[in-house]
């Protein structure tokens, strides 16, 4: 398999993806509409001509289709970075429309130059318009909360817009930070018999009697017994005085740490926090996924590989299922987030976050942008200290996605009130 695939722009492609962008997004992600105001739409449109560097969280495989629909209100074309492995989805299918759409691969956790490359060309061009999901990969899963942003985005930035300069003189990068929000498209009644049926299923393999408690309480019954599954099957002894995010987070460890040592991993630190952890494991799955020629990758056969693929994705759960996420706002869209969590572990189900089913009931996007900013405002100081230059414009950056998300939780509401959970409090 090749290591890096080129983007293209081909123009049938596009129309037709455009024209059946609707039907697409429906089946795949199960989203019915893309809400978002007449105000961005002409902030999209004024910069039809300039180049763009969009930044937007990446909870799901939902957003580059979504951001793709930007690039129509805007009437211009984006580049985008997906993952390498995304290329290979439905025996290479995925990858020859995504890549005929302005799509280029990316392998997350290594130095990929060509990936590199070609994003700065693509901010180099006149009127180029790139966009990045800060997050990176894997995605989390968590609509509500935003994953470490990495740093490497702030540098490509800055080296993008003096490539730009090489070819305009005074060329700059309007950087356009956005938030996509996630709601439930049903009733209050539809999403609680859906959430019943499907929580009832897992409650019944691990014989689980439910005794009439609410919905918020079954899900934290159901996270208890799962917890307990997984310590049994990792060996893990944890004291009962330890609460459940101490315990969950022994689980995800031991299982990170146990594929590090199966794989005889190189520079993997157990002492580095789960998602740096994550980030490093998947990242290597890639590599020796698409057989990237690396020597210094581990050989291993095509039974373990999918090993640690499914131990990754266990791991991948166990990171996201938070108890003060659920229970402090126990909104529709995270319950539907830690059913998914729950599927994957019980059922074998692959996370929607990382490219599995879609979500049981449709969802309506909603996109809002904050105040877009000129690169060039950071670039004296960038001359004076890149480090702190980098580190000032992504925590602006950071800041105004944040807020987005902080604004945009009043979209949707509790459906249980908080902290109802009684004498069930996974502690």
């Amino acid at each position: 398999m090749k290591p890096f695939i080129p983007a293209n722009q081909n123009l049938l492609l596009n129309w037709t993806a455009e024209l059946l962008f609707p039907t697409l997004l429906k089946s795949m992600h199960n989203i019915n509409e893309i809400v978002i105001s007449e105000e961005d739409k002409k902030l999209l449109r004024n910069h039809k001509d300039e180049r763009v560097l969009l930044f937007t969280n990446h909870p799901t495989t939902a957003e580059p289709p979504i951001v793709f629909q930007l690039s129509n209100i805007m009437g211009s074309r984006f580049k985008y970075m997906a993952s390498r492995q995304v290329f290979d989805w439905g025996f290479g299918l995925v990858g020859q429309v995504i890549s005929n759409i302005g799509a280029f691969s990316v392998i997350a956790g290594i130095a990929d130059r060509d990936s590199m490359k070609a994003s700065r060309q693509a901010l180099a061009d006149k009127g180029g318009k790139l966009v990045l999901f800060p997050e990176g990969e894997p995605t989390s899963g968590e609509n509500d909360n935003l994953m470490p942003f990495q740093s490497g985005l702030a540098q490509l930035s800055f080296w993008a817009l003096e490539d730009a300069r090489k070819i305009e003189k005074g060329a700059d990068i309007n950087i356009l930070p956005a938030f996509i929000k996630y709601v439930v498209d049903a009733t209050e009644k539809e999403i609680l018999r859906d959430l019943d049926e499907s929580i009832s299923r897992i409650e019944r393999k691990y014989s689980i009697k439910h005794w009439d408690k609410n919905i918020l309480r079954r899900f934290l019954t159901v996270g208890r017994y799962l917890l307990e599954d997984a310590e049994h099957e990792y060996k893990i002894l944890a004291p009962r005085q330890h609460d459940f995010n101490y315990r969950i987070g022994r689980v995800r460890h031991a299982i990170l740490d146990n594929i590090a040592d199966r794989l005889n991993m190189k520079n993997y630190k157990k002492d580095e926090d789960a998602i740096h952890k994550l980030r490093q494991i998947f990242a290597l799955i890639e590599m020796i996924s698409i057989n990237y020629p690396d020597p210094k990758l581990p050989k291993i056969n095509s039974q373990e590989l999918e090993w640690a693929k499914r131990e990754a994705i266990k791991a991948f759960d166990m990171i996201v299922i938070k108890r003060d996420y659920l229970i402090s706002y126990p909104s529709p869209e995270r319950f539907y987030e830690w059913l998914a969590r729950y599927e994957s572990y019980v059922f074998g189900k692959t996370p929607r976050a990382i490219g599995g089913e879609a979500s049981h009931l449709p969802r309506k996007a909603y996109i809002k942008f904050a105040n877009h900013f000129k690169l060039s405002e950071y670039y004296p100081q960038y001359k004076e200290n890149r480090k702190q230059a980098m580190e000032t414009m992504l925590e602006r950056l950071r800041v105004d996605i944040q807020s987005l998300l902080d604004e945009m939780m009043q979209l949707t509401r509790p459906i249980i009130a908080p902290y109802d959970v009684g004498d069930d409090m996974i502690e």
